[in-house]
C-alpha cells in the first residue's frame, strides 16, 4: 500500500464509524416530532419523552444500587431519584399556581426502591396533568416562583421547560450511574433495541 493512501484510509474508516458511534449514545424521543408550532404541545412531548426515561431508569437499578454514590461528594442514586421527584412536585405546582400537593421530602425521607418508584411515578404523574392541562391559550400565564434562589415571576410554559430541563440533567447524572453499574440506560437500551 502507498504511503499516501494510509491517511485516507484512516479518515474513510473514521468517517464509517461515526453513525455506529452515535446511534449508541441517541434517544428514542423523535426531535422532529417533538418540536411542533405549539408550545403547549412541545413541552408536553418533551416532558413525555424524559419522564419515561426516568421511570424506566428507576426501575432499572437494583434495590441494592439505591445506596450507591459514584464518589463521597454526590448524591446517592436514591437521593438522586428522591431529588427529581420533589422537583417535579415542585415545579408543576409552581407552573400550575398551586401549594406543593405533598410535603414529603423524598431525597431524605425515603430511601428504598418501591418507595422512591412509587415517588417519582406520583410526582411525574402529577406532572402528566399541568402539562396536558396547558394550552397555547394560558402558556404565557404569569405564575409566581419562590423557591431557594429567590423568587419573582415567569411563565407556566417557561417553568415545565425549566422542569424539563431540570429533569434532563439529573437523567444524564442517572445514567452515569446506570453505566458504572453495567446497566444500559432505558434510551440507549431502546434504540438498540429497534435495529
Amino acid at each position: 500500500m502507498l504511503p499516501t493512501m494510509r491517511p485516507a484510509i484512516a479518515l474513510l474508516v473514521a468517517l464509517l464509524a461515526i453513525p455506529s458511534v452515535s446511534d449508541a449514545q441517541t434517544s428514542d424521543s423523535g426531535l422532529g416530532a417533538a418540536l411542533t408550532p405549539s408550545t403547549a404541545a412541545s413541552v408536553n412531548k418533551m416532558h413525555q419523552a424524559i419522564r419515561r426515561n426516568l421511570i424506566e431508569a428507576a426501575e432499572a437499578m437494583p434495590a441494592a444500587d439505591f445506596a450507591f454514590k459514584p464518589t463521597p461528594q454526590v448524591r446517592s442514586f436514591a437521593e438522586l431519584v428522591g431529588h427529581v421527584a420533589v422537583a417535579n412536585y415542585f415545579m408543576c405546582s409552581t407552573a400550575k399556581g398551586e401549594p406543593m400537593p405533598t410535603t414529603v421530602n423524598f431525597e431524605r425521607a425515603v430511601t428504598d426502591k418501591p418507595g422512591l418508584v412509587k415517588a417519582l411515578g406520583d410526582a411525574l404523574n402529577y406532572c402528566d396533568g399541568v402539562f396536558k392541562e396547558t394550552t397555547d391559550a394560558n402558556a404565557n400565564q404569569l405564575v409566581k416562583i419562590a423557591g431557594p434562589g429567590g423568587s419573582g415571576q415567569s411563565t407556566r410554559a417557561l417553568v415545565l421547560m425549566f422542569n424539563t430541563t431540570h429533569n434532563n440533567e439529573h437523567y444524564g447524572n442517572v445514567v452515569l450511574y446506570l453505566r458504572l453499574k453495567g446497566i444500559v440506560p432505558p434510551s440507549t437500551a431502546r434504540v438498540q433495541g429497534q435495529k
